[in-house]
């Protein structure tokens, strides 16, 4: 039983979910929830030291995770640790994964992809990633990345899916290569040169590609664009959140594939 603050655990934990830096450094970051827990299992990910409190357990069963790795902890402890109240008292420290290129595997003759060009807030990654796994589309890439797959928004505000949705990360002219390489059609969303969204064909490979709202796709993605697609808007603004774009382009994409 940990119950000490002071505990060397207890602060290897707080500056894991707080410095990307020590993320990256020890290759570990830590997943907060029962749900969220499930889901990295489901991923695949390996824990090494999962984190409980008995108090705030409400006899939810931990025996589906690995207890020898299991540490008991006083409540004050876990609501010094918890990111949110809501998170039945358990917690683990996992093995971050790799998001290469050149190691994601994609299955599907005609794959759906979805690509953000540096978007900058870590809730719109995780919005983005959580419309992904609804729409069970066949990656996520993130092109030039302003933080890491384990921010703890990115996991709260993706309900676990950054753990079950294939990701990888690259530069723009990295995933371009890689796109073209693998013979998939790029749809760039751009105010420019557009066409509406439902007059393009999705159901071959495609790569749906939206950029931040303040400034867009850089100009390499927009030279590289096979088609360039607009949502019309009928209000006073140019542009929605990029989640929301990308939702409403996903689906149509879905809906011609009979989804």
């Amino acid at each position: 039983m940990i119950s000490s603050l002071q505990n060397p655990l207890v602060k290897k934990v707080l500056l894991l979910k707080e410095k990307s830096r020590e993320r990256k450094k020890s290759g570990l970051f830590v997943i907060e929830g029962m749900r969220e827990m499930q889901l990295a299992l489901k991923g695949g990910y390996e824990f090494k030291t999962i984190l409980f409190c008995n108090e705030l357990l409400n006899e939810q069963p931990i025996d589906q995770f690995p207890h020898e790795k299991a540490i008991a902890i006083t409540k004050e402890v876990y609501e010094k640790l918890a990111y949110r109240g809501t998170t039945e008292g358990i917690m683990a420290i996992a093995q971050i994964k790799e998001h290469q290129l050149a190691t994601l595997q994609i299955k599907a003759k005609n794959p759906l992809i979805l690509v953000a060009e540096a978007p900058e807030k870590p809730g719109n990654i995780g919005a983005l990633l959580r419309t992904a796994d609804a729409a069970n589309i066949d990656a996520v890439l993130i092109a030039n990345p302003k933080t890491d797959f384990y921010n703890q928004n990115i996991i709260r505000s993706s309900v676990g899916c950054v753990f079950t949705t294939p990701v990888a990360v690259g530069t723009t002219e990295e995933i371009i290569a890689y796109l073209q390489q693998k013979k998939v059609s790029i749809c760039c969303a751009a105010l420019t040169a557009s066409i509406k969204y439902t007059d393009v064909n999705f159901t071959k490979a495609t790569a749906i590609v939206v950029g931040t709202e303040s400034t867009g796709l850089s100009t390499l993605w927009l030279q590289n664009s096979d088609q360039n697609i607009i949502i019309p808007m009928q209000g006073e603004i140019d542009s929605m959140n990029v989640s929301v774009s990308a939702a409403i382009l996903i689906f149509e994409a879905k809906r011609q594939r009979g989804f």
